[in-house]
């Protein structure tokens, strides 16, 4: 993972005992914790920047034409959703 560095986490008392709470029920440190819920909120504030910036500089009138287009050929037997 690269070089680790140290920083001094000020968490209110209940939140650090929910962390804790939740840490040991899945077999982890806090350290790990909340190791693994800074790197879920990065990711997901990246995916959210990625798809923002793909949809500023996106094409709705050729996405919207190309969803309108002809189909092509229909769906092979084992293709298809079997029937209920």
């Amino acid at each position: 993972m690269g070089t680790q560095s140290n920083y001094a986490l000020r968490l209110p008392a209940s939140l650090k005992a929910g962390a804790e709470q939740v840490a040991r029920e899945d077999g982890t440190t806090l350290n790990q914790f909340i190791v693994s819920a800074v790197a879920e909120k990065l990711a997901a504030m990246k995916t959210a920047d990625y798809f923002q910036e793909r949809a500023r500089t996106g094409d709705l009138d050729a996405a919207l034409a190309f969803l309108r287009r002809a189909g092509g050929q229909p769906p092979a037997d084992d293709d298809r959703l079997p029937s209920r």
